[in-house]
């Protein structure tokens, strides 16, 4: 009987998440990455924003609703990014530019 043990047959296919994502190019693999993270800054950091807020400080109120929900809080956070409000845009870029700062601060140490 011959021995299969030796052959020279490829590595078996995989098809689950990371072999997709590893399928990707680099180029791909990043702009994945900063949507994330826009998504993230955009929908994720209004709500847990106010999370925090109604437990620290109180209700949010929006006009003359004294007990308005998370919903508010997103509607006026999308109308601060659309009139471009500084704020409102360094909530929404924060995710990237913290990703951006800790991949700089690693590149320094590896170097140093």
């Amino acid at each position: 009987m011959p021995d299969t043990s030796t052959s020279q047959d490829p590595a078996p296919q995989r098809h689950g998440p990371l072999a997709r994502l590893r399928a990707l190019s680099r180029t791909q693999r990043e702009l994945m990455g900063l949507a994330l993270a826009l998504l993230c800054g955009v929908l994720v950091m209004p709500l847990l924003i106010w999370l925090v807020g109604n437990r620290v400080l109180g209700p949010y109120t929006h006009g003359q609703d004294q007990r308005a929900g998370p919903f508010a809080l997103l509607q006026d956070f999308f109308l601060g990014l659309v009139h471009g409000s500084a704020v409102f845009w360094a909530v929404a870029l924060g995710p990237a530019a913290l990703i951006l700062l800790l991949r700089l601060f690693l590149r320094g140490m590896r170097r140093g």
